[in-house]
This record gives C-alpha cells, structure tokens and sequence, in this order.
C-alpha cells in the first residue's frame, strides 16, 4: 500500500482536528523513543488528561508535514484544541507554573 504525502497531511490535520489533546512524538506514550518526547509523555499523563499520540518515526514525512504545518521543527510537539502548544521544554515549563494542567482541563 503506498501512501502519499497528501495522505500523511490529511492524517497530520485529522489528528489535529478530531484531539483536543495531539502529541507528535518519537514512538508511543508506552514505549517513546526519546528523552524529550518521554519527558513530555510524563508531564501530560501527570495532568491526568486524555490525549492522543502519533508516532512520528515509521515515515520521515510525518515529521515534515507536521513540521511544515506547525512552524515548529523539533519534536515532539503538542496540540492543544488546534493549536500548537510547544515542544519538551514548553510542556515541561508549563507543567511546572502548573499552566499545562490548566491548558488540558480547560475544554475538557
């Protein structure tokens, strides 16, 4: 089955959409694939929110769609109602001023 780049973007944006909570992440919140996006994974099951993860690893357009459409280049990178709330170190400052909570809880 080939999947074409319209595809991924259309997933990319579904997730988005149909989440209020997306996280883009290197593997699965049971089993990431890198510090930043474990620190992340950890700050976020910390709040007690649902969310919803997509592994960026099995296909480097992923990462490139997502990136295109977010302005951001590093990941992991978290959606919050649509928008994009930041990667590891925002995630981490917010949780810390306990703001990240707040941003989770709030439309829940």
């Amino acid at each position: 089955m080939i999947i074409t780049e319209d595809e991924i973007r259309q997933e990319v944006l579904n997730s988005i959409a149909q989440n209020r909570v997306m996280l883009f992440m290197k593997g699965t919140p049971e089993m990431p694939r890198c510090g930043f996006s474990m620190q992340t994974v950890a700050c976020l099951k910390d709040t007690g929110a649902e969310f919803a993860a997509m592994d960026i690893l099995p296909d480097p357009r992923i990462r490139q769609l997502l990136s295109e459409h977010s302005g951001w280049p590093t990941i992991p990178q978290l959606f919050v109602d649509g928008e994009l709330v930041g990667g590891c170190d925002i995630v981490t400052e917010l949780h810390e001023t306990g703001q990240l909570k707040e941003l989770v809880n709030a439309a829940a």
